[in-house]
C-alpha cells in the first residue's frame, strides 16, 4: 500500500486564543489538513510563517502590532508560497478589496459557515479565489468603479518598518519597547516615526494616535481593533 499525500499545512493567526482553539479544531478534522502554528498578534504572524512556510495562512485583518492588511502584503514577499484566506468581522468592499490587493487568495466572514472555511482554504491551496457569500467580485468591482480617480493615499509611500512602528505608536507603546520588539535602537525608532509623520503630515502624537484610529489600526483606548 503506497504512503498517503502529505497533508496541507496552515498558520492560524487571532489574537483571541478561543477562535484560534476553534479553527484548529474545525480544520484538523479535515483528513488532509494539519495545523503547525498559531499566532495571536501580528508581527508573530510574520515570523512564524517565514518559520514554517505554511501552505495557508488563515489570518483575522484587526491584529495588534501589526494588521493584517500589512501582514498579507509582507507575507507575499518573505513566504510567496503561503497563500492568505482572511477571516473576518468586516464585509464592506473597501476591507474585502484591500486584503485582495494586497495579496489574499480569499476572504471569509465570521458569520461564514464553518464549511466555507474549509472551501476557502481548498480553493487557496490549488491557486484559486474564494469569496464567501454574500460576497461577490460584482460587488468588489462595483466598489472599485466608485472610487476610482479618489484622492492618493499617504499610508501608500510609508515602508513596512514605518507602518511597524505606526502601529506600535499608536498602541502607546514606547520607543524602548518597539525597539526591543523589532530589534532595532530606540533612537531608529525615532527615526521611522519621524519620517512617517512627516510623510502623512502629521505633528503630533495625538494626530498620529487620531490617524491611526481613522484607519482603524487602533481603537479608541490605544488598543488594536477587535472584531
Amino acid at each position: 500500500m503506497g504512503k498517503s499525500p502529505p497533508k496541507a499545512t496552515i498558520v492560524l493567526a487571532d489574537d483571541h486564543h478561543i477562535v484560534r482553539g476553534g479553527l484548529r479544531a474545525l480544520l484538523s478534522a479535515e483528513n488532509d489538513l494539519r495545523v503547525v502554528g498559531e499566532a495571536g498578534d501580528g508581527l508573530d504572524t510574520l515570523r512564524v510563517v517565514e518559520r514554517l512556510k505554511p501552505d495557508v495562512l488563515v489570518l483575522d485583518l484587526m491584529m495588534p502590532g501589526l494588521n493584517g492588511l500589512e501582514v498579507i502584503r509582507q507575507i507575499k514577499k518573505r513566504s510567496p508560497k503561503t497563500r492568505t484566506v482572511v477571516l473576518s468581522m468586516h464585509k464592506n468592499e473597501a476591507y474585502v478589496w484591500k486584503a485582495l490587493n494586497n495579496g489574499a487568495a480569499g476572504y471569509v466572514l465570521k458569520e461564514s459557515a464553518p464549511a466555507d472555511l474549509v472551501k476557502a482554504v481548498r480553493e487557496a491551496l490549488v491557486n484559486r479565489s474564494y469569496l464567501s457569500p454574500p460576497l461577490s467580485e460584482t460587488n468588489i468591482m462595483a466598489y472599485l468603479q466608485k472610487i476610482d480617480g479618489g484622492p492618493f493615499d499617504l499610508y501608500e509611500t510609508l515602508t513596512a518598518r514605518e507602518r511597524q512602528i505606526l502601529q506600535l505608536s499608536a498602541e502607546g507603546q514606547s520607543s524602548g519597547a518597539i525597539g526591543e520588539r523589532l530589534s532595532i535602537s530606540s533612537r531608529t525608532v525615532e527615526a521611522h516615526r519621524a519620517n512617517l509623520m512627516r510623510k502623512l503630515g502629521l505633528h503630533k502624537m495625538t494626530e498620529l494616535v487620531r490617524y491611526s484610529m481613522e484607519r482603524q489600526l487602533v481603537v479608541k483606548d490605544g488598543r488594536h481593533s477587535r472584531p
